[in-house]
């Protein structure tokens, strides 16, 4: 017979980190990530604000699991059958849904530029992530000639990311913005063959 698994202080600490994180995406989706929200999260949780920061390094790296909580979440919300381009319009529309995790993202992305910074490795590898797979989609079609085939796949990517952080922003400014629309016509016009 197999040993039994003894659950130590390390697996309550991770559950506890995951609790957390959870319950930090919730708070933050709806109301925001500023002023009483990480009160509110441990209150939600159970524990005093301090004691938060027993699981992270500081509020930097409970922002930045919140915001792969928030990238999982939205993966496995998504269609699978949806890939590329066509997952652009129903991510705008679930971040219009979630304001303050939207909001979170566009300042500690505005933030994290210094390699020093505590999020910088995680936007680094997010855009490169999804360049590549704006880039591997765009590449399809244009072997299908579906769309322009005159600027590379990497760099129509590299615009179609562009257009979505500023639909974004503009959208945090006045939430007439649509940015699901806007990204659709977006795709629309850039992919579009070249005229004859």
């Amino acid at each position: 017979m197999p040993p039994t698994k003894t659950r130590g202080p390390y697996a309550k600490g991770a559950e506890r980190r995951e609790q957390i994180i959870q319950t930090a995406t919730d708070v933050f989706a709806t109301e925001g990530f500023e002023g009483t929200a990480l009160k509110r999260v441990a209150e939600l949780v159970g524990v005093k604000e301090a004691t938060l920061f027993h699981y992270f390094r500081g509020k930097q790296e409970l922002l930045t699991a919140v915001l792969a909580e928030r990238d999982r979440r939205g993966l496995a919300a998504s269609d699978q059958e949806e890939v590329g381009l066509r997952l652009l319009a129903p991510i705008a529309e679930r971040n219009r849904q979630e304001p303050g995790l939207t909001t979170l993202y566009a300042v500690a992305s505005a933030t994290a530029n210094h390699p020093g910074h505590d999020s910088h490795a995680y936007f680094q590898d997010r855009y490169a992530q999804v360049v590549e797979e704006l880039a591997q989609d765009i590449a399809r079609r244009q072997a299908a000639r579906e769309v322009r085939t005159d600027v590379p796949a990497t760099m129509l990517a590299r615009l179609v990311v562009a257009a979505f952080d500023g639909l974004q922003l503009q959208w945090l400014y006045d939430k007439s913005v649509d940015m699901a629309d806007g990204l659709t016509q977006l795709v629309d016009v850039l992919l579009a063959p070249p005229a004859a």
